[in-house]
């Protein structure tokens, strides 16, 4: 393509003389930069064009206003082409940046408690994470566990995930009502983020002592419950309206037993609709994984199933990555 632009450029003017082949040349600058030709090429490439054309003196001199233009438009679209690359460079390390800040920031340690096996994995898709989770424990050992996902991406969503974060630690300690918590992040996140994003989350309470486990759902996506005696899946219960919808929303709190073996399986739509180049995964498929590993430890369980997870995908992840399983083991 570029060869043929050239000709008929350089036979044009060599025709007629007319000027207007010199503004095309910038046009073709930026095709030799778009297409990683040097300048070396573009002087054997002309010279090339003067030998077929069995060029004459006054044609040859005639020609070097052409490569004259050329590369003179080679050079300023170069220079803008390496001033853009420098910006981009710049932005991607204060991305880099932001996205340890906010790995540092939304930072949580999985608790440890006697019969409770934990395990979680949160891999972003691109630099910033719109997924967050979070784990509490309070004097009482009942353990809270906080999944979210935001309706966007970026630094936007992970600004609004530190907002979560934080807007959780500065709860009153004596609130642990899964329902009241999810009503009071509604309200923060109604009354301090963009119309045009909302958030998924989950909150759920596991009680040691009653073997309980007490959730609500604000729209997110349906975790599951294993019932080891049953051996039997179950989805969880309601889905709830987003956060930031509506400031006065009510939850409603839901309660599970959790028997010796059961699992509480969180996570994000991230695995749930991981997706190939051919189709979406089904639930049915990812209760197969985890189905596959549900003898190991809860971290084995949500490292083998990420793992299997990024290679259907062609070890390129789609939407961010987030992943919990609380198992009780005793």
């Amino acid at each position: 393509m570029v060869e043929k632009n050239y000709r008929k450029i350089m036979n044009d003017y060599l025709k007629n003389r007319d000027e207007r082949a010199l503004y095309a040349c910038q046009k073709l600058s930026r095709i030799l930069i778009e297409h990683d030709i040097a300048p070396e090429e573009c002087i054997q490439l002309h010279r090339q064009v003067m030998i077929e054309n069995d060029a004459s003196k006054e044609e040859l001199l005639s020609s070097f206003d052409i490569l004259l233009e050329v590369m003179v438009g080679y050079g300023l679209a170069y220079r803008e082409h390496q001033s853009l690359r420098n910006k981009q460079i710049a932005l991607r390390n204060e991305i880099a940046v932001a996205a340890n800040m906010q790995q540092t920031l939304l930072s949580t340690s999985i608790p440890k408690i006697d019969g409770v096996d934990i395990g979680a994995i949160s891999v972003p898709a691109q630099q910033m994470n719109g997924d967050y989770y979070h784990f509490l424990k309070d004097e009482n050992g009942r353990i809270g566990i906080a999944i979210a996902d935001v309706i966007g991406k970026g630094i936007p969503a992970a600004l609004s995930m530190s907002m979560i974060k934080y807007s959780m630690d500065s709860m009153p300690d004596d609130r642990h009502n899964p329902n009241e918590i999810l009503e009071s992040l509604n309200r923060v996140v109604e009354h301090n983020v963009d119309p045009s994003m909302f958030i998924t989350m989950c909150y759920g309470v596991y009680d040691p002592y009653t073997y309980t486990f007490r959730y609500s759902t604000a729209g997110h996506e349906p975790g599951f419950f294993y019932s080891a005696k049953e051996n039997k899946y179950e989805d969880f219960s309601g889905r709830g309206l987003l956060l930031g919808i509506q400031k006065r929303t009510r939850y409603r709190e839901y309660q599970k037993k959790i028997e010796k073996n059961d699992m509480v399986i969180l996570f994000s739509d991230g695995v749930s609709e991981c997706r190939t180049e051919e189709r979406f995964i089904e639930r049915e498929d990812l209760l197969n994984y985890i189905d596959k590993y549900k003898h190991l430890s809860a971290e084995e369980i949500v490292t083998n199933i990420y793992k299997d997870l990024e290679r259907l995908q062609d070890f390129e992840l789609r939407d961010d990555f987030t992943l919990i399983v609380l198992k009780r083991n005793k």
